[in-house]
């Protein structure tokens, strides 16, 4: 049929997520954006808007499909503190797979464009909302489990959690050493044991 679209919108958008994970926005350029979705510039344009446009659609793609495959265990309504234990385990096991030097889109974002593209950061502010509401909620079911003491601030572990969490993936996509990486998350989740009810 003359004028169908020769390609789908949710595969190219999963292509680029790969090509901004690995070299970033600043680092890949229109041409290896073209080549890397298989489609000519106009259709890229005609489809996204711009380089831009399409950055923001495949963060937006991140944030529901990836994201929420990733963080299911920890945004389960009884999440605990073994859920939390395991997202620690889960990102630092990247330092050992195929995601090694990768990273996290939205973490990688944080640090190279949510202070510099109004877009990129309100999806960045809400990934770190989403990871703070989720830790939160877990710690809550730990306390109310009686594996957290009653006297903990939650919400500033909650904020702990989220920071620690975000440092892990970074030193996945630095490619620091695996047990430098499993290292860290063990320290953070060892915050979990001083929180215990004595």
């Amino acid at each position: 049929m003359s004028g169908a679209k020769q390609y789908d919108r949710t595969e190219l958008l999963d292509r680029a997520i790969e090509l901004f994970r690995r070299q970033g926005f600043s680092g890949t350029s229109t041409a290896q954006l073209v080549a890397e979705l298989g489609v000519n510039r106009k259709s890229m344009y005609a489809e996204f808007g711009s380089k831009q446009g399409l950055f923001v659609a495949a963060l937006e793609r991140y944030s529901r499909r990836h994201l929420s495959n990733v963080l299911a265990p920890l945004e389960a309504k009884d999440a605990s503190s073994d859920a939390i234990r395991e997202a620690f385990a889960s990102y630092a096991s990247a330092s050992e797979g195929r995601f090694r030097g990768l990273g996290c889109l939205m973490c990688n974002t944080a640090v190279e464009r949510a202070a510099l593209d109004p877009a990129s950061g309100r999806y960045v502010a809400a990934y770190l909302e989403r990871l703070t509401s989720a830790f939160r909620r877990a710690l809550s079911n730990a306390r109310n489990a009686r594996e957290i003491d009653t006297n903990a601030d939650l919400d500033d572990l909650a904020s702990f959690f989220t920071m620690a969490l975000v440092g892990v993936s970074a030193l996945v996509r630095a490619e620091a050493a695996p047990e430098q990486v499993y290292a860290a998350s063990r320290v953070a989740t060892n915050t979990l044991d001083a929180h215990r009810p004595s």
